[in-house]
């Protein structure tokens, strides 16, 4: 942690992280949408990322390692700047100086990593059962029915609708501002900003669309 001691060096660690876990949830929804317009598509990709070596191996420790380091930093960072407030503001106003997205991150983020552990609990580490403990044999077809059946309980399917509308608020604001954090500004960054804006709001919609529809797809007619 040496060489994230210094606050800059902490904001680009940070940003860093974010970038990839905002490259990784592309990744996943791409996977995802699948379900809704292909669910063979999406029992085969599926099935390719759960038995993968490499993504096993390698890319998947590589992902809980960036989940922890994000969030892990971004309460670092926001102890920090809380510590750092030596002076009160005698008034603040909100809104007038910064927007509640980039005033309520740490609310924000904890919400999702809730959600996470919601999502590891519903997925993971049930796949991991079913692979390890029971060592049960290979099967293809079986992601689709099992991700369907997540998505019976309407309870649940709030959360997820809930957590995704929080997510989108928190890459809103963080999304955009790494770039800034990473020292990314030149020609580009109008439109980078731009793009962060359109992904933070697209993306976390279109997993509400697929929850919504795995949801009201098995209602009865």
């Amino acid at each position: 942690m040496g060489i994230i001691s210094s606050s800059i060096a902490r904001k680009v660690a940070m940003a860093l992280s974010g970038l990839f876990l905002v490259l990784f949830l592309g990744q996943h929804f791409t996977i995802n949408i699948t379900s809704v317009i292909a669910p063979d598509l999406f029992n085969s990709w599926s099935h390719f990322m759960g038995t993968n070596g490499l993504v096993q191996g390698v890319l998947q420790p590589i992902l809980i390692f960036g989940v922890v380091f994000h969030f892990v930093m971004g309460f670092i960072l926001e102890i920090r700047n809380r510590n750092a407030r030596a002076v009160k503001y005698v008034s603040y106003k909100g809104s007038a100086n910064a927007s509640w997205a980039s005033r309520n991150m740490i609310i924000s983020g904890l919400v999702i990593l809730a959600f996470l552990g919601l999502h590891f609990y519903d997925f993971w580490i049930p796949e991991m059962i079913h692979k390890y403990v029971e060592s049960n044999p290979e099967d293809p077809t079986r992601y689709y029915a099992e991700t369907v059946h997540k998505f019976e309980n309407p309870v649940r399917v709030g959360l997820y609708v809930l957590s995704f509308i929080l997510l989108a608020i928190h890459l809103w604001h963080g999304f955009a501002s790494s770039f800034q954090s990473v020292g990314f500004n030149n020609k580009y960054s109008v439109a980078l900003t731009k793009f962060a804006k359109v992904y933070a709001i697209a993306i976390p919609a279109g997993f509400i669309f697929i929850a919504l529809y795995l949801h009201l797809n098995q209602l009865p007619h």
